[in-house]
Parts: structure tokens; sequence; C-alpha cells
């Protein structure tokens, strides 16, 4: 996802949007307040790439990388 699809509206490359994706996030996150988000990106990355920043600020730091202990680590955010 780019940063344009999170904060623009119209911002998917697929069709046009009236809301920008951090609205549909939002929305997400409110009918499911217990969540993590899996990132496959390896975590060393994760500040440089501005969508994943993006991301990880709307999920309030609740994202963990894809692997054994990334996943350890999710299911203890999750208790």
């Amino acid at each position: 996802m780019s940063p344009y699809e999170i904060v623009q509206a119209g911002g998917s490359i697929e069709h046009w949007n009236e809301e920008p994706g951090a609205a549909w996030m939002r929305r997400l996150l409110a009918a499911w307040p217990h969540h993590v988000w899996l990132n496959p990106e390896p975590e060393e990355r994760w500040e440089w790439t501005p969508s994943i920043r993006l991301t990880r600020e709307l999920l309030e730091d609740r994202m963990f990388p894809l692997t054994l202990e990334g996943l350890d680590r999710a299911m203890r955010g999750l208790q």
C-alpha cells in the first residue's frame, strides 16, 4: 500500500474511494479493538518505509514481524 492510499481520498489505484484508507482502518480497529498486524517486511525496514510507519501509527504500535518470535509477541499483545 502506498502512503497516498492511506491518507488521500481517491488514493486507490483501482477505483475512486471517497475516503482515505485510514478511515477504513479506523473502522476495522473500532470493530476489533483486540488486534495485531503481522508484517512480512523485516522489522529493520519499518522506520524507512512511509506506508509502514503510517500503518503502525494507525494500529497504535501493535505491529509485529511475521516471524516465530513476532507471532509470540503478537499473541502476548492480544492478552
